[in-house]
Parts: C-alpha cells; sequence; structure tokens
C-alpha cells in the first residue's frame, strides 16, 4: 500500500488518478472559476469602462439625436426616446459584458490555463458552470449600475418592477454568457470571435426591438424579432422599467417572456455542456 501511494504522489497531476471519493463535487470548482473571472475584471479596468461606457454613449447620441423623429409612434415608454432606448441600452450591456467575458476562454487555451483545467479531475459541467456565473455575474452588476439611471430620464421603477428587471437581467446574462461560451469554445483567436461577434450577434440585438418596435418593421422583419429569443427578453426589462399598461399593449405577456427566456437559458446550459466535452486542435498544441 504503501508503494501505491508513493507511485501516485510521484505521478505528474495530468496523469494521477484521484480516487472516487476524493473528487470535488461540481459546486467548488465552478466558484472558483466564477472568482476568478471577477478577479481578472476588476484587475482591467478598461474592460469596465469599455462595457459600461460605450452603451450609455450610444445611449444618449442616439437618444438625443432621434428624439424628435420618434415623436407619436405609439412606443412603449411615451414619445420619448431616451426612456424608449433605456431597456435597449441596459439588453446592450448585458450583451456586451456577457459575451466578451467569455473572450477569457481564447486567452485561457493560448495562455495553457484552460488545458490544465480541463486534465483536472472536475466535471466538465464545472468548467461551463464557472464561467457562465462569471460572466452572468459581471454582465448583472453592470446591468444594476445603468438600471439604477433610470431616473435621470423620468423613468422611476417601483419596488416590484426593480426586482422583475434583476430576475430578467440574470436569466438573460446567463443565456447570453452561454451563446458567447459556444462561439468562443471552438475558436483559437480572438479576431475571429470579434468577426462573429459583428457579424451574429450586433444583428440579433438590432432585431430585439432595442431600436424600434415591431410595428414599425418590415413585414418579414416582425416574424424575425418575434423568433429571436432576445426580443422576449427587451420586452420583459420593457415591462419591468415602464408603467403604462396602454403602451404596453403590443409587448408579449410575462407568460410568453418568461417561458422563451428560461427556455433560452437552459438551451445555452446544455449546448455549453455539449460543445465543452469536444476537444479541438488547440487544446492539443
Amino acid at each position: 500500500m504503501a508503494a501505491i501511494d508513493s507511485a501516485m504522489t510521484a505521478a505528474p497531476p495530468e496523469t494521477r488518478v484521484v480516487p472516487a471519493g476524493r473528487r470535488p463535487g461540481v459546486l467548488l470548482p465552478a466558484v472558483s472559476l466564477c472568482r476568478r473571472e471577477l478577479v481578472r475584471f476588476l484587475r482591467q479596468r478598461h474592460r469596465i469602462v469599455g462595457a459600461l461606457g460605450t452603451p450609455i454613449v450610444f445611449w444618449l447620441l442616439l437618444g438625443l439625436g432621434m428624439g424628435h423623429s420618434f415623436q407619436g409612434t405609439g412606443a412603449p415608454g411615451g414619445a420619448n426616446y431616451l426612456q424608449f432606448f433605456f431597456p435597449g441600452t441596459l439588453l446592450m450591456i448585458l450583451l456586451f459584458t456577457a459575451i466578451f467575458a467569455t473572450i477569457s476562454i481564447i486567452e485561457d487555451r493560448r495562455e495553457g490555463f484552460l488545458q490544465s483545467v480541463l486534465v483536472a479531475p472536475v466535471s466538465r459541467m464545472s468548467i461551463v458552470l464557472g464561467k457562465l456565473l462569471g460572466g452572468t455575474a459581471l454582465a448583472f452588476v453592470q446591468g444594476l449600475i445603468f438600471l439604477i439611471l433610470g431616473p435621470l430620464v423620468g423613468l422611476h421603477l417601483t419596488l416590484l418592477g426593480f426586482i422583475e428587471a434583476c430576475a430578467m437581467m440574470l436569466i438573460v446574462s446567463f443565456a447570453l454568457t452561454g451563446l458567447g461560451f459556444c462561439i468562443a469554445w471552438r475558436m483559437s483567436s480572438t479576431q475571429g470571435f470579434h468577426a462573429i461577434m459583428n457579424l451574429f450577434l450586433i444583428p440579433l440585438w438590432f432585431l430585439s426591438g432595442a431600436l424600434f418596435t415591431p410595428q414599425t418593421a418590415w413585414t418579414g422583419l416582425r416574424w424575425v424579432m418575434r423568433a429571436n429569443p432576445l426580443s422576449y427578453g427587451l420586452a420583459g426589462l420593457q415591462r419591468s422599467v415602464f408603467t403604462d399598461s396602454s403602451a404596453l399593449a403590443a409587448v408579449p405577456g410575462w407568460a410568453a417572456i418568461g417561458a422563451v427566456t428560461v427556455a433560452f437559458a437552459a438551451a445555452m446550459l446544455w449546448l455549453s455542456t455539449r460543445v465543452a466535452r469536444q476537444t479541438i486542435a488547440a487544446d492539443l498544441q
């Protein structure tokens, strides 16, 4: 027995056999990876400025520039475009932060950290949850900061509306981080990731109804917007922020919002776990 224990101790980490009873569970490795994502983000302050500052500037420029042309459209939030564009900007912050958080997968693979995690005696579910929870926490906190700015443009959330908005931000952030995970896992360059983001993710946000309502869009785009899961996440944020029931008549109800958004998050978790079980060529380098 002493010889066996000595051999196991001398074996390198990637070949050492860990008894099943001593394997870590799913939660502890996931929390450790999540904490690492948060610490890395706080040490890179330019990411905080970029993820939060860009949408705010975009919101102000579009809101102030298109305010007069937007009057009389009957969209949620009334005639004030700054108010109407507020949930869309909030969704943009969640999208940018959650998606860009998954770039760390490419960086970790390039630095060799991801390969070390893959050979560790932890399940792939732990790796997926750690990355997804880290991206979700980052997106939620930055979205919460922007949500507090609502009273500056005349949006006064009720306590129930604030709780609903927080719940929607958590679910949408988790789903978007999972989407970014699926894209980033099979990539080995950040340039390719940015190209995919510009080609796929930005149009996904545009067709959520953040900039214009489905009622004013071309008929073909209306069907695309209805099939877009982000449209229901945006609808949830609109119902949380706006209190005028007549202005929300064309917005999907909470039943459809909850069903589609939760299904989207669950699908991204399932797909991320399946993708994480695949080995790409960069993992062997």
